[in-house]
C-alpha cells in the first residue's frame, strides 16, 4: 500500500494545489454569496478548481473555508492514495479494490495534537467564531458541515459510528441536527433517548480525507468508519480521547466539538429549510413538520487558523464529488453477488447508478440491474439504474443518455419496482406517504444494452473508436484546449 502524500486536511490542500487547479478568494460574503459562487463553479467549469476562501466577510485572515476539494477526480485519487494520472474509471476500479481489500485497523489514542491549540469551554464556547455559511439563499440559517463527521457510540456493544449530517447554527452553543430515519447515528441516539438519556457526541470539521470519505459512505451497522479509515491509510487513525464525552476525536481535525443530544421530547427546535442534494429545500422541519434534535455544545477545540470544509449539497447539475467511493463499493458488491464481466460502475448523482457489462448470456443485463438495485451500496435514495454495454463509458453522461435513447425499447426494456427504501428528502414523495412516515419510492431499471439474442445484428456504431479519439486528442491538445488533457 502506497504512503499517502498528506497527513491532514490542510496538507491535502497543499498537495492538491500541485496537481489541479485552485483559487484563493478573499472578502466573499458567508451569507449566500460563497454558496452561489461554489455552485456556479461546480456547474459550469469542467473539473472545477478547488476554492479556498480567506478573509471571509466579518472574519479575520486565517479562518478559512475550503470548497470543492473533491470535485475533480484527480483530487479524489490523491485523497485515496491512488495514482492521479489514470483515467477516471480506472481510478474508480482501483478505489473499489482498495475498499474491497481493506483490513480494518483500530484507532490509536494519542495525548496531544494541534487540534488542542485552542480550547473553549463553559461561557467561552462560541460557534459564531467560525465563518459558518448560509449556503443557499433560503436556508433557515448558517450551517456547519455537512463536511463534518458526527461521532457517537452504541451504549450496548461499543460500536463507534461516524456519519455525515447537516448541522444548523442556532446560537453560540447550540447546533440543530437532521438525521434521516434509519441512519446509523440516529439509531444509536434512539437507544439513549429510549432510556431518557442524552446521547454524547463529538463532531469534527476539516477532516482528514480518509476520515471524511468513509463517513460519507454508507456501511452496515456495526462496521466502524474509523477502523475503515485506518485500513485505507494503512496505519491506525490517531484519535484524542474527548475530555468530556470520552469519545474518540480524530486528532487531525481542524475543528471539533463535544456535546450531547438530548431526547427530542426534552428539547428540540425547528430545523431548516436547507437546500439538499436533490436540488430542493427539504428534510428537517420543512419536510416532516416536526422539530428536530439539537446538540448542546460543551467544548470547542480548534487549530490555529482553522479551515472549515464546505460539503454542502448542490443541485444535481453541479459536480460536488467527481468520484464516489460508493460506486466502487457497489462494483465490489455486484462481483461478490456473482455478476460477471462488469466493465464499470458509476453514480451520476444519488439518483442514477450506471452499470456497464460485457454481455455473456441472455438475462445478464437484467441480473445486473436487479442486483444493483438490491445491493447495500445503492439500495437507498436512488431512482434509476441504467445497465449499458461495455462500449459505453459509464462516467460519461452523454454516452449513457445515447445508449438510453437508442438501445431501450420502453415496453420491454424498463422495469418498474415499487416499495423501495427512500428518504424524507425525496421531493417526489406524496404528502400522504410523508404524513404516514412511509418513506418508500419506486425505481426504474433501464436495460440500455443491445438485445442479447440479436446483438450481432445491431447497427454498427459510427462514432470514432475510443482509441482513435484518445490518439487524436493527444496529438492536437496544443491546438484545441481539450478539458482535462
Amino acid at each position: 500500500m502506497s504512503e499517502l502524500a498528506y497527513t491532514d486536511f490542510r496538507s491535502f490542500i497543499e498537495e492538491a494545489k500541485k496537481i489541479s487547479d485552485f483559487r484563493i478568494i478573499e472578502n466573499a460574503d458567508w451569507d449566500s454569496e460563497i454558496g452561489a459562487l461554489v455552485e456556479s463553479t461546480a456547474e459550469l467549469v469542467p473539473q472545477p478548481p478547488m476554492l479556498i476562501f480567506d478573509k471571509v466577510k466579518g472574519y479575520p485572515a486565517g479562518f478559512r473555508v475550503c470548497s470543492l476539494p473533491y470535485a475533480a477526480y484527480r483530487r479524489v485519487a490523491l485523497a485515496l492514495g491512488l495514482p492521479t494520472d489514470k483515467p477516471k474509471l480506472e481510478i474508480l476500479r482501483l478505489a473499489a479494490r482498495k475498499v474491497r481489500n481493506v483490513q480494518p485497523i483500530a484507532p490509536k489514542e494519542v495525548s496531544s495534537s494541534p487540534l488542542f491549540e485552542n480550547k473553549l469551554t463553559g461561557n467561552d464556547v462560541n460557534l459564531l467564531k467560525f465563518p459558518a455559511l448560509r449556503f443557499h439563499e433560503n436556508d433557515g440559517g448558517r450551517y456547519f458541515g455537512p463536511g463534518g463527521g458526527l461521532i457517537n457510540q452504541d451504549p450496548d456493544n461499543g460500536y463507534v459510528n461516524t456519519g455525515t449530517y447537516r448541522m444548523q447554527l442556532h446560537d453560540k452553543n447550540t447546533l440543530g441536527l437532521w438525521m434521516s430515519p434509519g441512519q446509523n447515528g440516529r439509531q444509536i441516539c434512539a437507544k439513549y433517548w429510549e432510556k431518557g438519556k442524552s446521547c454524547p457526541v463529538v463532531a469534527s470539521y476539516g477532516q482528514h480525507p480518509m476520515v471524511f470519505m468513509p463517513s460519507y459512505t454508507k456501511f452496515p451497522y456495526g462496521r466502524s468508519e474509523m477502523e475503515i479509515s485506518g485500513g485505507l491509510m494503512g496505519r491506525p487513525l490517531e484519535v484524542l480521547r474527548g475530555p468530556i464525552t470520552g469519545l474518540p476525536i480524530p486528532a487531525s481535525s481542524e475543528i471539533a466539538i463535544e456535546g450531547e443530544i438530548p431526547p427530542p421530547s426534552e428539547e428540540s427546535r425547528a430545523e431548516g429549510p436547507f437546500g439538499e442534494w436533490p436540488g430542493y429545500y427539504s428534510g428537517g422541519t420543512t419536510g416532516t413538520g416536526e422539530n428536530q434534535p439539537i446538540i448542546r455544545i460543551k467544548a470547542i477545540y480548534h487549530r490555529d487558523d482553522p479551515i472549515l470544509e464546505d460539503e454542502a449539497p448542490l443541485w444535481p447539475g453541479a459536480v460536488k464529488m467527481d468520484l464516489h467511493i460508493s460506486a466502487g463499493v457497489l462494483w465490489d458488491q455486484l462481483e461478490s453477488a456473482g455478476i460477471q464481466d462488469i466493465a464499470g460502475v458509476y453514480n451520476h448523482t444519488s439518483y442514477m447508478t450506471v452499470v456497464s457489462i460485457k454481455q455473456k448470456y441472455a438475462g445478464h443485463a437484467k441480473q445486473a440491474g436487479q442486483a444493483a438495485l438490491s445491493c447495500a451500496a445503492a439500495n437507498r435514495n436512488g431512482r434509476y439504474v441504467v445497465v449499458v454495454d461495455d462500449d459505453i463509458d459509464p462516467t460519461n453522461i452523454k454516452e449513457v443518455l445515447w445508449a438510453m435513447m437508442t438501445r431501450v425499447d420502453p415496453p420491454t426494456n424498463i422495469d418498474i419496482i415499487d416499495g423501495c427504501w427512500s428518504t424524507p428528502l425525496d421531493p417526489r414523495m406524496p404528502p400522504e406517504k410523508r404524513e404516514n412516515k412511509d418513506h418508500t419510492n419506486g425505481r426504474a431499471i433501464f436495460y440500455a444494452v443491445r438485445p442479447f439474442h440479436w446483438k450481432d445484428k445491431f447497427p454498427k456504431v459510427s462514432r470514432s473508436s475510443r482509441e482513435l479519439r484518445e490518439k487524436t486528442i493527444a496529438k492536437f491538445k496544443g491546438v484545441i484546449p481539450f478539458p482535462g488533457v
